[in-house]
């Protein structure tokens, strides 16, 4: 929520080099890798990679893991030797990762997790990797590690990130400089694997990793010889955009797609459209699209910006602290989450409804303003079931919509990552603790926001350059996310130009199957972009969905399956689309499951509405659709929505209205 909640996000990190350097910021802690017995004393190497390889036993691990090697490489960031970059590798196959120059030319893969700040062993412990943390913290082995398809490395970054070191004056300053710092984490890392300097490197992560990758991308575009041959990125529920425009304008359609969190009320309903449209979240995409959308810069609450609200993308215990604390200071009366499941829930629920009635129609509410998403948060904390009102620290997963687990389950590595057993073994620093994610405070300030801008802003110039170095560009959502919801990433897609032509020029609207003949989501593939969306997953899509995300790997990434491809058709008068196309799956709205996972700490049961209730929005649900689809037919093709939305949308809200008076 507000201010208090953006701290989740801060930035830990100090600016290194001569013209940025600022003093360090009190506190800022100083960490640097450990010398284990056997390291070589040359430059690097292949000598290196006994060195590297994990060879002693690892706790709780009972399952054969195949060789693979883990440790610190500095980023040669002059005055700052400490600095360096935590990574974890896992070969495909006996000798694959080790083989010398030029001997192999098969694909390997990189993994981030985001934040920033987030450790990317989390993607390794509990998404993609192959050893895998239980809630009971036993382990198991994962059936669907991403090293099957291919030699994979889990990076630790930015420097101080994780296992990964930093003095306390060498964080990044900005996304520029972590990405300078990247590359020069390849060529070191490229010594020590001699064939991956010319091998396909397909650099994948997800959430923050959205800002991550662009940066890294723009870095390799920039270097004469760059230290790796990268062909492809996959970016999954990325932080490409503004913050308004991944986390709050896509609020109207997360409702849309899980009417739950309002307890399908149609009056509430109509009372968020209204505000989406009064925000301006209301962009019209066109196929193909028509005119760039314009610059998002809605008021909030408290001064946030959208440079704050991009720092929303990181780990959920960084989150839950900061939203307890902004519980703390909600005003009291209709904002009361403490509201129990009975009359008085119920009441509180009609009084908001009230106080609603009583605003000026057609202006953004006073307090929320145009922080839609955190209003929607509320209205499902205080009055939708099944979510609780007594816990909003664990009370609702904005990474994976139907989750209403209180509290939640639980997602921790560090009593594995930190026992001196595991840290020997994988020669991790013992100059620090493993954590998940840490509050980043760039440029030496322990503001902790990200300086640099969003990628949107040189997505077009990326795009061109990816076009001419034939590197492809892989965009991915899953559909029960909330808090970087897919609609954002295909409003990003529809503002780039790739290929000579802004955004698709078809909407994705190609079924893809799991390897059980089970619909698995949306693809969709013009001109070497290519947008997936995973059916059943959140923000976490190899987490959720290991199966699917494995296929989508091998298929879409890894591979070159052409499902959603658009192509010319033979007589050269129109386009045809492999796998050919559904009409239903052409909308921007893709219904969730009915069922909402309740039990504490693990799924014990699922609440789902009765079926009246349900029809009952069917009903109301096709009839706005319609309304839309009229509306939208009469924008003259407009990159907003017309004035004819904004009738429809008032029209709406005055009949709620009406209809909520006349039950009072």
């Amino acid at each position: 929520m507000h201010a208090n909640r953006l701290k989740r996000w801060l930035a830990l990190s100090a600016l290194l080099g001569a013209a940025r350097a600022q003093p360090a910021s009190p506190g800022l802690p100083s960490s640097f890798p450990h010398v284990y017995p056997g390291m070589p004393s040359g430059n690097f190497s292949p000598e290196w990679q006994s060195y590297f390889q994990v060879t002693q036993p690892l706790p709780n691990v009972t399952f054969p893991l195949g060789r693979n090697w883990a440790g610190n490489i500095p980023v040669d960031r002059p005055g700052h030797p400490n600095d360096t970059l935590f990574f974890w590798a896992f070969e495909k196959q006996n000798g694959s990762l080790t083989a010398n120059a030029s001997e192999s030319t098969e694909p390997w893969g990189i993994w981030l997790n985001g934040g920033p700040g987030s450790s990317s062993l989390l993607g390794l412990l509990f998404e993609n990797g192959p050893l895998h943390i239980r809630d009971d913290y036993s382990m198991f082995s994962n059936n669907f590690s991403w090293h099957q398809l291919a030699d994979y490395v889990w990076v630790d970054q930015p420097v101080g990130t994780g296992f990964s070191t930093a003095d306390s004056t060498g964080y990044v300053a900005d996304e520029d400089q972590m990405g300078q710092d990247f590359m020069n984490f390849l060529a070191n890392l490229v010594k020590v694997f001699p064939s991956l300097a010319t091998r396909p490197l397909f650099l994948t992560g997800e959430s923050y990793a959205g800002t991550y990758i662009p940066y890294i991308t723009k870095t390799y575009f920039g270097m004469e010889n760059p230290p790796v041959n990268l062909s492809r990125i996959a970016i999954g529920d990325g932080t490409l955009g503004s913050g308004a425009e991944f986390e709050e304008l896509p609020t109207l359609t997360v409702i849309e797609t899980y009417p739950q969190l309002i307890g399908y009320d149609q009056q509430v309903y109509a009372y968020f459209k209204e505000q989406s449209h009064l925000c301006g979240y209301d962009l019209n995409m066109t196929y193909p699209q028509n005119g760039t959308f314009p610059t998002l810069n809605p008021p909030f609450p408290n001064g946030i910006d959208t440079l704050e609200t991009r720092r929303k993308a990181g780990k959920t215990i960084l989150f839950k602290q900061s939203l307890k604390q902004d519980i703390l200071e909600r005003r009291a009366g209709v904002v009361r989450r403490s509201t129990p499941f009975d009359e008085e829930r119920l009441a509180k629920r009609d009084q908001w409804k009230r106080d609603l009635s009583g605003r000026a129609n057609g202006t953004i509410d006073p307090f929320y303003e145009c922080d839609l998403y955190d209003e929607m948060i509320d209205y499902a904390l205080n009055f939708s079931l099944p979510w609780k009102g007594n816990d909003p620290e664990n009370g609702f997963d904005v990474y994976q919509i139907p989750d209403a687990l209180d509290p939640e389950a639980p997602m921790d590595g560090s009593v594995f990552l930190n026992d001196n057993s595991t840290r020997a073994a994988i020669h991790a620093p013992t100059s620090k603790d493993w954590q998940e994610s840490i509050n980043y405070p760039f440029n030496n300030s322990n503001s902790g926001i990200d300086p640099s801008p969003e990628p949107m802003v040189f997505l077009n110039e990326l795009a061109t350059n990816a076009t001419e170095h034939g590197v492809h560009v892989i965009i991915y959502s899953g559909n029960d996310d909330s808090l970087v919801s897919h609609i954002s990433s295909e409003i990003v897609i529809q503002n780039t130009t790739f290929g000579g032509i802004q955004g698709f020029t078809q909407p994705p609207a190609t079924p893809w199957f799991g390897d059980d003949g089970v619909f698995a989501g949306i693809a969709h593939q013009e001109r070497n972009w290519t947008f997936i969306l995973v059916e059943n997953a959140g923000h976490l899509v190899a987490q959720q969905q290991p199966e699917r995300a494995f296929v989508f790997l091998r298929e879409f990434v890894l591979g070159n399956n052409q499902t959603g491809l658009v192509t010319n058709s033979s007589g050269g008068t129109g386009v045809s689309v492999v796998g050919g196309e559904v009409a239903s799956l052409a909308g921007s709205v893709h219904p969730g499951q009915l069922g909402i996972y309740v039990g504490s700490g693990t799924t014990q049961s699922t609440y789902t509405y009765p079926s009246a209730t349900i029809a009952a929005w069917n009903s109301f649900f096709a009839t706005v659709t319609s309304q839309n689809e009229l509306a939208t037919a009469s924008a003259s093709g407009s990159s907003q929505t017309s004035g004819a939305v904004a009738q429809v949308a008032s029209q709406w809200w005055v009949a709620a209205v009406g209809a909520l008076l006349l039950a009072f």
